[in-house]
This record gives structure tokens, sequence and C-alpha cells, in this order.
């Protein structure tokens, strides 16, 4: 059992069993403890996500299997399915926690995966601190990315989507239905920066980068291959930061999302 301070004023009690796990999790778990190359890439990544937040309490959303407590065991996770290591169960566009909680809020290829991604940014915001941040990596539409999430990923890609317009509540749908364009439909270019700040007024973009070039799409993510030991991840990370940022914007496969409450 763990306890976590206030849901609207309330003490949030929640039991790892409380929902049967989903076969899908056991099976990304099971890799994620097979695969050396895949714990090293994602501890990188948890780590830029908690360097773009303030110190202090942190939120992490979508946490899936809670792998992100290896990197930062005091993260409270919520996810909407129970797993071991999942701290609440909760819909990520009805967030139960009170206004102005937490100094940081953490997604690791949540964003879109959510059915109303302006519901969630607006709900996000309000369990934020003023001054605090929410930091996403997420995939990335890119010239040569695109190509793969296309022809190689599971997941869908659909460019003509509209993340702003109003969808109704699917009370039935699986939560992990996707479209892969919606991080890049709404952060990758100015104008869509602009529009996300005047439809949530309290947040501003402070950052929009681009990298995952080689070592990420090598590691087959959470598939059972990969074609980079876990001993080469490091030196390929350390190889990618420096590509200059006009040509990662073309071969990157990921990108950091960095908003801040104002």
């Amino acid at each position: 059992m763990v306890r976590l301070p206030q849901a609207q004023g309330h003490l949030i009690v929640m039991t790892q069993s409380a929902i049967g796990l989903n076969q899908r999790q056991v099976i990304h778990r099971q890799v994620w403890a097979r695969k050396k190359a895949l714990r090293a890439l994602y501890h990188d990544f948890h780590r830029q996500l908690f360097e773009n937040c303030p110190a202090g309490s942190v939120l992490d959303i979508g946490g899936g299997t809670a792998h992100i407590k290896e990197s930062r065991p005091d993260v409270v996770s919520a996810d909407i399915l129970s797993f071991p290591g999942i701290d609440v169960v909760a819909d990520a566009h009805r967030l139960p926690f009170r206004n102005e909680i937490f100094d940081g809020v953490v997604m690791l290829d949540v964003l879109h995966h959510l059915e109303r991604p302006i519901e969630f940014l607006k709900e996000a915001s309000r369990v934020l601190k003023p001054g605090g941040c929410l930091a996403m990596i997420e995939p990335a539409m890119t010239t040569i990315a695109r190509r793969f999430y296309d022809r190689f990923h599971e997941e869908p890609v659909d460019m003509n989507a509209d993340p702003f317009a109003l969808v109704a509540i699917d009370p039935d749908r699986d939560p992990f239905d996707a479209n892969q364009a919606i991080p890049t439909l709404l952060f990758a270019t100015a104008p869509a920066c602009r529009r996300i700040e005047q439809t949530v007024p309290s947040l501003r973009v402070r950052t929009v980068e681009w990298h995952s070039l080689f070592a990420y799409p090598m590691s087959g993510g959470f598939q059972k291959w990969s074609l980079i030991p876990g001993s080469l991840v490091g030196p390929m990370l350390a190889l990618e930061r420096k590509v200059p940022a006009p040509v990662r914007k073309h071969l990157a496969f990921r990108m950091m999302i960095v908003l801040q409450r104002i």
C-alpha cells in the first residue's frame, strides 16, 4: 500500500492489486529486464527529464511499469493502469491532485496516447506550482524518422489530425491507442507553440529539442531485438550530442518538450 498527499483535499490510498495487470505491461517489463541497451537509454531520458524540472516534488504521468523509479525512487508515478510501482491509478485528463502541488511533471512517450491533449495540458498546468515545469519526451516526425514510424512502428501516424479539436470522451477507449504525430503537430513549429500558449495561457513553451538520432532506433525500443550493445549506448549518445541542431531536426526520432507554468 502507498500513501500519497492530497486528492482534492483527501489522502489517496491505492493497493497494487487494485486492478489486474495488463499483459502488455508484463511483456514490457520483461523486455526492460532483459535489454541492457534499453535501460541505458531510458536512464538517460530520465536524467534529461529531471534536469529540466526545478528541485522538489515530481509527478510521473503514464508511468507504465514504473521503471523511472530506478532513476528517482521518490517520484510519484501515475498511470491509467495498475502495476507494481505505480502509486496512483488515474486518468491524465483528470488528475486527482489539488492545485499547484508539484514542482515538476514528467512524461515519456505518453502525450501521443492521450485522447484530448489540450485538456491534459490544462490539467498539468493546474497541478504545477508557478515556475514548475512539464517535461516530455515524445516521438518526432522528422524527415528520416517519419519513414520508419510509418512503415515499421505499430502505432499510427496521422499528420492530418487536429490535436486542438474537441473530442467526446470514449469510456471504452484502449489506453494504448495513439497517434504518434500529435507531439509534432503541437510543438514542432513556432506558430504551433504560440497557439499552445494562447490556448493554455498559464503555460509557456520553454524549449523544443530534437534528439534520439542513432542509439534509440538501433536499440529497437521495447522490441525483442537490438542492434547495439548496452556498453555502446553512452558513447553513441555522446556522439549524438555533437550533431548540429539543424541536422538533428531532420534525423531525430524523439523530441524533448519543456513547458513552464507562469
